[in-house]
């Protein structure tokens, strides 16, 4: 069996692009430094691009597609090469959307009763998003008791001094953030700067179900 998505590594780098150029080395900067999950969010024009130059240039990488909305993004996303889907919500629509696309999926959830749906449908690997503003690790931790079986990678608000925390929860798998992205070092295009913050966050400690 294939690996978890949330066990790939402690950190997946949430990831905006503008400038589907910069798509390639930005990835291997982060592949280099240990991240190779990869979330290029749905949310410019240049994202498909971007995911399908990853997906076709950088070995190592597993690139998905975040911000999925919409049943035509899933299958957008999933024919450009995106190897994972990351919504931050849910519908009926949208997760059979997301189940029949044949590659693994982070349905976002920020209440128990959306936990409880979800677990109720099969799906035990959530986003939990927003992190930070939906109780962050109080909340989660509060969860861990009644709903064992939920597994989580919190994403929103989380930096690399928060982060730590999170992963030391028993539910949680990883965390998403973009904090190893300043969007000085982007545009900039210092790849150095992004392979050494993204080698930090790698090296995150990571408890429980994580690496």
């Amino acid at each position: 069996m294939a690996p978890s998505l949330l066990d790939l590594a402690p950190v997946v780098p949430v990831v905006v692009i503008d400038d589907a150029s910069d798509a390639v080395p930005l990835a291997r900067a982060l592949v280099a430094g240990g991240l190779p999950a990869i979330e290029v969010t749905l949310r410019t024009p240049a994202a498909l691009d971007a995911i399908r130059a990853i997906a076709g240039d950088v070995p190592g990488a597993v690139v998905g597609a975040g911000t999925v909305l919409t049943p035509a993004q899933v299958t957008r996303a999933v024919g450009a090469g995106a190897r994972f889907l990351v919504s931050p919500g849910w519908t009926d629509v949208l997760l059979e959307a997301m189940r029949a696309s044949g590659v693994p999926f982070l349905p976002g959830v920020s209440t128990t009763s959306e936990v409880v749906a979800l677990l109720e449908r099969g799906v035990r690997e959530m986003k939990f998003f927003p992190a930070q503003a939906a109780g962050g690790t109080a909340y989660l931790r509060s969860l861990a008791g009644p709903l064992p079986q939920a597994r989580f990678c919190p994403t929103g608000g989380i930096g690399i001094e928060s982060a730590p925390e999170y992963l030391s929860l028993p539910n949680v798998g990883c965390v998403g953030g973009s904090w190893m992205l300043p969007a000085d070092a982007v545009a900039a295009r210092d790849w150095g700067r992004i392979e050494e913050l993204a080698r930090g966050a790698a090296g995150l400690s990571a408890g429980g179900t994580c690496r």
